[in-house]
């Protein structure tokens, strides 16, 4: 069966927060048993990493919650991406507001942040671990796996209306 959904997470290069996020979803859509019916995939703003894997850092704590990051390779967001995808999920305004230079006005609906499917309360962005701590890579994994959680329930509806 073809994807019914698909959903691409960005950042600036690919190598933390998206692939993080890339990865949780995956994880989520395979134990909801829906992994035929969605696409993920993750890429960067700009093309500071192109082809290179997740930084260690990124990898090391996903790997510690059960998240396997090693096939993931970073890629820059292409024109054919807003076309392809349903769902456009930058990590930070920054990125959201890069998106929506490159993306052609009647997709713009297409784009939103992964913060907005998160509960009430947290932060509006997921924050850029690189230049920080270990700390930073775990802020990242807590604000991502509870939007991922309200992403599901998300993907889900568009899979029920979809029929």
């Amino acid at each position: 069966m073809a994807a019914k959904y698909s959903v691409l997470m960005v950042c600036m290069g690919n190598i933390c927060r998206s692939p993080t996020a890339e990865g949780v979803l995956r994880h989520l859509v395979q134990e909801a048993g829906l992994q035929d019916a969605v696409h993920i995939d993750s890429a960067g703003t700009l093309d500071y990493h192109v082809g290179s894997p997740p930084d260690a850092r990124s990898a090391k704590h996903a790997n510690k919650r059960g998240y396997d990051l090693s096939a993931l390779r970073a890629r820059q967001v292409h024109a054919a991406d807003f076309e392809q995808f349903d769902l456009i999920l930058a990590m930070d305004w920054q990125n959201l507001e890069e998106l929506k230079e490159l993306c052609p006005a009647r997709l713009q609906h297409k784009l939103r942040r992964l913060m907005e499917f998160a509960p009430a309360g947290l932060s509006e962005v997921v924050a850029d671990p690189y230049y920080g701590g270990h700390d930073g890579f775990e802020r990242v994994l807590d604000h991502v796996e509870q939007a991922c959680q309200g992403l599901l329930i998300h993907i889900r509806r568009a899979l029920a209306e979809a029929g």
